[in-house]
């Protein structure tokens, strides 16, 4: 039987691998805002380094309240607008729903869970160059992976049944799905580059390579990292002193990049501050780490994104 697929949220994310999922023969079902009119007439075009591709009819809808019960829904907006969510979901949902998460930060399966016990919450960690450029129009420059866990918040889930199933989803797509038994360790190595790239971005206005190519910002964006896995390591994780290297190394190699949070600020977006930045400042105050230099920056983001609202 042919599952439907949700995907609430069609920016990048939910363009990019909705549109993988439908282009392989999926039922995807696509709830849009500001750019309804254009893909209900025109459909997604994604030009992406797997191929480019257009979908000139999809299933587009403005309102939850028109779109089917669905056996898996795909979370995909930012996590500034997941208030939003519940009036979405308790719609879209099934008591045999799986949700699956691709949000960046700190707190967001707490909410879902808290608001939607009886049902499969999984999370996807996505590791990916990609941003919408025009009207249902995504452009995916590099990469794609997604680190996929089950949410346990008492211990690690370890590899669910839920899990397969989902990678069984995107067979075929060109994605690869990388299994993590402990989401909440995979949730901490993310912000390890998020944290750094994303916060530096903005403040100083410049591209990954822009960051990376500078000695002065380079050093930065090392310091800040150790502190994010010092911080993650006294949370009761255990992330290398060495994947600060890691990551750098592999940024290197990365296609030049405009981080996620550079392209809301210049779009006159909100940021995610919360779950990004003070949910994890939180969470290491709580168990007695200060991350003083992530605040800093944390700060300065506050800052410009009050300037910045429109």
């Amino acid at each position: 039987m042919l599952m439907k697929i949700a995907v609430v949220g069609v920016g990048a994310i939910g363009g990019i691998y909705g549109g993988l999922l439908a282009n392989v023969g999926h039922d995807v079902h696509f709830l849009l805002h500001s750019d309804f009119d254009h893909v209900q007439r025109n459909g997604l075009r994604i030009d992406s380094v797997l191929g480019d591709f257009q979908l000139p009819q999809v299933n587009a809808y403005q309102s939850a309240a028109d779109m089917p019960q669905c056996d898996v829904v795909i979370v995909a907006l930012k996590t500034t607008a997941n208030m939003q969510l519940a009036p979405i979901l308790d719609v879209l949902l099934k008591p045999e729903t799986t949700l699956l998460l691709l949000q960046n930060g700190l707190g967001a399966e707490e909410f879902l869970a808290q608001h939607y016990p009886n049902n499969s919450l999984l999370s996807g960690l996505c590791f990916i160059c990609c941003s919408k450029i025009g009207p249902g129009h995504i452009l995916h420059l590099d990469q794609g992976a997604i680190r996929l866990g089950e949410y346990n918040p008492q211990q690690e889930a370890g590899i669910t049944p839920k899990m397969r199933d989902i990678a069984e989803l995107f067979a075929n797509t060109g994605i690869s799905i990388h299994f993590t038994p402990n989401l909440l360790q995979a949730r901490w190595e993310k912000l390890v580059w998020n944290i750094p790239f994303n916060g530096l971005s903005v403040v100083l206005q410049q591209s990954t390579q822009g960051l990376l190519t500078d000695r002065h910002c380079r050093d930065l964006l090392v310091e800040l990292m150790e502190e994010v896995i010092a911080a993650a390591n006294h949370c009761g994780f255990t992330i290398q002193p060495s994947y600060a290297q890691v990551l750098l190394h592999a940024t290197d190699k990365m296609a030049d990049y405009q981080p996620s949070m550079l392209l809301d600020y210049q779009n006159k977006r909100p940021l995610e501050l919360e779950s990004i930045y003070w949910e994890p400042i939180r969470t290491a105050a709580e168990r007695g780490f200060d991350m003083a230099k992530t605040r800093v920056i944390a700060q300065q983001l506050a800052f410009l994104d009050q300037k910045n609202s429109p």
